[in-house]
């Protein structure tokens, strides 16, 4: 996976600022997406548009608040395609998996900044900062969560098992 960082350096950015409660009177992904991390940064949307930015570098505790499933639903559905940050909310970081959103957790979340280009191997547990030329450890993800994303999907993973048996 590659992709450029948008960075947001704020702690608890929780559910609330991903997707404000007001538009969850929709459950359409793309009107999810028109309005995500709106009440965070009311740019968000330009900023990622002129950086191309398909990664979220964001600070610790990232996803906490409720346990809504359309915060991730937000962000992939505007376009990221991998959230890095210290820690997670752990239902934040069950409801990515579930909808095949790979997200990261790593410490030093100062190595990166917006534009920056990263290169992100799962198999091997190896984050590049291709900018800075840069290279780190990261935590090997499991090989049925990879699954899980390549299937897109927790639902489409349950899927495939139950037509193999």
């Amino acid at each position: 996976m590659k992709g450029i960082v948008i960075k947001y350096n704020e702690k608890n950015i929780n559910t609330d600022l991903i997707i404000p409660a007001r538009y969850l009177n929709k459950s359409d992904p793309e009107h999810l997406a028109k309005h995500c991390m709106e009440d965070l940064d009311p740019n968000f949307h330009e900023k990622k548009r002129k950086l191309d930015a398909t990664i979220l570098v964001g600070g610790s505790n990232f996803g906490s608040g409720s346990s809504r499933e359309q915060a991730p639903i937000s962000l992939k559905a505007a376009g990221i395609k991998c959230v890095i940050a210290p820690t997670f909310a752990r239902i934040f970081f069950r409801n990515s998996i579930n909808i095949a959103l790979p997200v990261i957790e790593f410490s030093n979340i100062n190595e990166f900044n917006s534009g920056d280009v990263l290169q992100i191997d799962l198999d091997e547990g190896m984050l590049i900062n291709q900018t800075t030329d840069k290279k780190f450890d990261i935590k090997k993800v499991p090989k049925f969560i990879q699954e899980i994303i390549r299937q897109n999907g927790l639902v489409n993973f349950a899927k495939k098992k139950l037509t193999e048996n």
